[in-house]
């Protein structure tokens, strides 16, 4: 929970004092709404506490209501002062499974100074205000723990796709809940404007992108992007470039003191002309880049991989040894498109890291190679590459991938992970597996190998 802190601009945007609620007729992607939730609280009185959404009243500030609606949107008013008597303590429930028929509907009362109450009224109904067994089942098989962090579900947003955590939750129908963690745009010590256009090249079954971590510098995140962060979502990713061993050490320790989740290391960006492809591809360098964010943070300390090297696994060990608490396999590819007509590569950079469908086959191959060195150290490994379908994330989980990260697929589909997360519960069931970790590194390869595919 939080609190909100611009209700005069909440209330322009939905311009009425009276919401209706979710309909019982769903399109298939509005069955996994989330909770309802409601708090009666007194000033000067700790809140309840009934999971990690809910922090501590302080200031004598009463709270709010938080009320999911079918379009994903959230709202949420608070009024300082006098007791909330008139709210309503509801315990966690679905709203389709408390609506039997006929909705749910919202007043605010006296919002326009936020003076009044904000209130449940139910039409002569009524509602199973627990939370149904299918939901807590879901729920429960979703839920995943990568370095320590606990996880809504095992999925992942990447660097680069979701911007700095708001970009799409300005999508009618997402939420940052239905995924474990969302990886933070590529940031750099100082403010960097990128490469030259064209940036971004569709290809078959994938895209070719050359952005040049563009981003406005470390402090500007920290300072100014992360406070507006709702952490109680889901668990948010620092993601961390440099061009020198010593960049990546001090925006490491700037991120150390903020209140980031955990941080990941790029060392295997293909679209910058120094730094990052170069650390990725020399497992020495590689190994000293970790080493020297190791020293200055104990927040857990991802890696993320580059294909585009010789001994990926050899890579891994060193990357271990040196301090790493976890593995992102794997970055883009190198690539390139070309212009025929003009004859000169689309890409202002001439070349592009590629990624979507047409990489899967090598980052699952990449992801079980990393898996074979991880498992013996209990590092986990968050499986990426054109992960589109829930099969797609699951054949990762098998490969040995804890978590799986979505990035291309956003591009077409924003509201793709909550249709992956009802494919991996559906897979769990029928196969009579109560959590997605049990699935994890479960690949029995076959014991005849040979070396050459021809």
């Amino acid at each position: 929970m939080f609190e909100h802190r611009n209700a005069d601009d909440l209330l322009a945007r939905h311009g009425s004092k009276h919401f209706c609620g979710q309909s019982t007729r769903f399109r298939p992607e509005q069955k996994d709404i989330a909770r309802l939730i409601g708090h009666r609280v007194i000033p000067g009185f700790p809140l309840r506490r009934t999971g990690e959404d809910t922090r501590r009243v302080e200031r004598g500030i009463t709270i709010l209501q938080r009320i999911p609606f079918p379009d994903g949107g959230v709202f949420v008013i608070i009024q300082p002062g006098a007791p909330q008597l008139g709210v309503i303590e509801t315990k966690p429930g679905r709203m389709h499974d408390m609506q039997l028929g006929t909705g749910i509907r919202t007043h605010a009362y006296n919002v326009a100074g936020v003076r009044g109450y904000l209130g449940f009224e139910q039409d002569d109904m009524e509602h199973d205000q627990r939370m149904s067994t299918t939901a807590q089942n879901n729920e429960a098989m979703l839920a995943s723990e990568f370095c320590g962090m606990k996880f809504n579900t095992p999925l992942v947003l990447l660097s680069g796709c979701v911007g700095f955590g708001e970009e799409y939750t300005r999508v009618q129908g997402f939420s940052n809940r239905d995924v474990g963690a969302v990886c933070l745009k590529g940031t750099t010590l100082k403010p960097r404007l990128g490469n030259a256009p064209h940036r971004v090249c569709e290809t078959p079954a994938g895209m070719l992108n050359s952005i040049g971590l563009q981003n406005p510098g470390t402090e500007q995140v920290v300072d100014q992007i992360l406070p507006t962060l709702d952490f109680t979502e889901t668990r948010f990713i620092a993601n961390v470039s440099g061009s020198t061993v010593e960049e990546y050490r001090e925006v490491t320790r700037l991120f150390d003191r903020s209140n980031i989740d955990a941080i990941e290391i790029n060392i295997s960006c293909p679209n910058v002309k120094e730094g990052g492809v170069v650390f990725g591809n020399d497992p020495a360098m590689s190994a000293r880049v970790v080493a020297a964010c190791r020293e200055v943070t104990k927040k857990p300390l991802i890696v993320k991989l580059s294909p585009n090297q010789t001994d990926i696994a050899h890579n891994a060990r060193l990357c271990i040894d040196a301090g790493a608490d976890g593995f992102a396999v794997i970055n883009t590819l190198m690539g390139m498109a070309i212009d025929i007509e003009e004859r000169v590569p689309v890409i202002g950079n001439n070349q592009g890291g590629l990624s979507g469908p047409a990489i899967k086959p090598i980052a699952l191959l990449k992801t079980h190679q990393v898996y074979q060195v991880c498992k013996a150290h209990g590092i986990p490994i968050i499986g990426q590459g054109g992960i589109v379908t829930a099969q797609d994330a699951l054949e990762f989980l098998i490969a040995g991938a804890s978590a799986v990260g979505v990035g291309t697929a956003l591009f077409y589909d924003p509201l793709v992970c909550r249709k992956i997360n009802a494919g991996i519960v559906e897979y769990l069931t029928r196969h009579q597996l109560s959590n997605v970790a049990q699935l994890v590194g479960t690949l029995k390869v076959h014991s005849k190998v040979v070396g050459c595919a021809n």
